[in-house]
């Protein structure tokens, strides 16, 4: 079982940064693929960035790579995604999630899942 907080959402001007933090909590954290999803209003959930348990794997949405970078701190139990050169595009809610299976993360099947933290990019 994993529990995860997402924070650091907020509002900003186009080309601006934003770093988003999720806390997670369990005993077996550091078995657990991570991910980041987003989700604008009247638009599905869309993957965002992945990173397997060791951080040697990482994939990005084509819409993101070069601007958002995905890490983890396994000591601290925590995930983050840097998101600079932001768009107005990238509005959303932001969601953390984690699972067992790194493949399961990145096609939008991970089991955990945080309550979200919006991102508001104002052009």
């Amino acid at each position: 079982q994993v529990q995860l907080v997402e924070s650091g959402g907020g509002t900003v001007q186009a080309g601006g940064s934003l770093r988003l933090s999720c806390a997670a909590s369990g005993r077996t954290f550091r078995s657990y693929a991570m991910g980041w999803f987003r989700q604008a209003p009247g638009k599905e959930r869309e993957f965002v960035a992945a990173i397997n348990l060791s951080g040697s794997n990482i994939r990005y949405a084509r819409s993101v790579e070069g601007r958002f970078t995905i890490s983890r701190d396994n000591a601290k139990n925590m995930v983050y995604l840097q998101m600079n050169s932001l768009k107005p595009e990238d509005t959303a809610v932001y969601y953390c999630a984690a699972d067992r299976v790194f493949g399961d993360v990145t096609a939008d099947k991970a089991n955990y899942w945080g309550q979200g933290t919006q991102v508001t990019v104002s052009s």
